[in-house]
């Protein structure tokens, strides 16, 4: 685009924000770092619908950032339970530590300062010092990114470093002089409502799409085509086989590791393949129970190996001591919901229960 095609682009997503917009989620309606941040993270490859209500209970447990810094990990973990990407809220916390020790608690305002944080890049840095700070800055979010590939016509997979690159070209020159903030957060509202991953409400004779007249895509009949999708490649499948041992109304947990699958969340404690289940249960964990009962299976997809977890259940005559002493703690049924759970593990002891 020219430079006076380049200001239509920008001046027309704005007009349609300011009447169409959203204009009142809850992030929208404060300046502050720590929370615009908060919503940042939150909204990484999570619907808004969704995360409203994590954000409203973070913001209640930890209103300020020195809040956040100070808890423990394992209670943030417990209040991120469910909204999945757990590396998130490890670095969340990581984070909030290290605006405390390096910038007495006030998020830096240089946005390439920003970006050095832990669990910070480029594109939410970049949010960060535009919706605080006033920064003239673009950003490359999974909405932006589908947007600039319709409108432009661009092709190849909007995660390859080539095709990702000449976004971030793109998306520099449509920058408007003024108004960088409106502009931004239309372009992530023209992604989450009109210009979505599937069924584009440009396909609808009904369509407000407010750059229709000048998308590539749109033109040349290839919206369903662009963004580009990754290319497949089959995932790996791995099996595990768990332990859900169990005394009246609770239920054994370790806490697994802080990096990793689930890291630093309650899941049932794991055994290896070909490992005896009541040997492990009595050598590792002090219980000792002579029959297990095989328990349905359950699927999880992540995204990059699909998860069977294989539950064995095995009733424990008395809560030995040894368990909890080698990092192993007992719930209780009645705290299911508020423990900070993974959520496959969830389901599994809401079936449990629930019999």
């Amino acid at each position: 685009m020219a430079t006076n095609q380049n200001q239509t682009f920008s001046t027309k997503l704005i007009t349609w924000h300011k009447r169409h917009g959203r204009h009142d989620l809850p992030w929208q309606q404060t300046q502050d770092a720590y929370r615009v941040w908060l919503s940042e993270i939150m909204l990484q490859q999570t619907q808004v619908a969704t995360v409203i209500a994590y954000y409203r209970r973070f913001l209640a447990r930890f209103p300020t950032l020195p809040d956040l810094a100070a808890a423990p990990v394992e209670e943030v973990m417990g209040l991120w339970s469910g909204l999945g990407y757990y590396a998130r809220a490890r670095n969340l916390h990581r984070c909030t530590q290290v605006v405390m020790d390096r910038y007495d608690g006030r998020f830096p305002q240089d946005p390439d300062i920003i970006a050095e944080l832990p669990g910070i890049g480029r594109s939410t840095a970049n949010a960060i010092a535009v919706f605080c700070f006033g920064a003239r800055q673009p950003i490359l979010d999974g909405n932006v990114k589908r947007v600039l590939c319709r409108t432009h016509g661009i092709t190849g997979f909007p995660g390859a470093p080539a095709t990702e690159k000449a976004l971030w070209a793109l998306a520099e020159t449509l920058l408007p002089r003024r108004d960088a903030a409106s502009y931004i957060q239309a372009q992530m509202d023209l992604g989450a409502m009109i210009c979505t991953r599937n069924k584009p409400a440009c396909l609808s004779a009904e369509s407000n799409c407010p750059l229709s007249d000048i998308c590539v895509a749109n033109a040349e009949n290839r919206v369903t085509e662009l963004p580009q999708a990754k290319p497949r490649k089959s995932l790996p499948h791995r099996e595990s086989r768990v332990l859900l041992l169990h005394q009246g109304d609770r239920v054994l947990l370790e806490r697994r590791p802080p990096s990793g699958i689930w890291g630093g969340l309650l899941s049932l404690p794991e055994i290896a393949a070909g490992v005896n289940p009541a040997v492990h249960a009595a050598q590792a964990l002090g219980c000792d129970i002579s029959r297990f009962h095989a328990l349905p299976p359950l699927r999880h997809n992540f995204t990059h190996f699909r998860l069977t977890l294989l539950p064995l259940s095995g009733a424990v005559s008395l809560l030995p001591r040894a368990a909890e002493a080698a990092g192993h703690s007992w719930l209780k049924r009645e705290d299911i919901d508020a423990a900070g759970l993974p959520t496959p593990v969830r389901k599994i002891l809401k079936a449990f229960f629930g019999r």
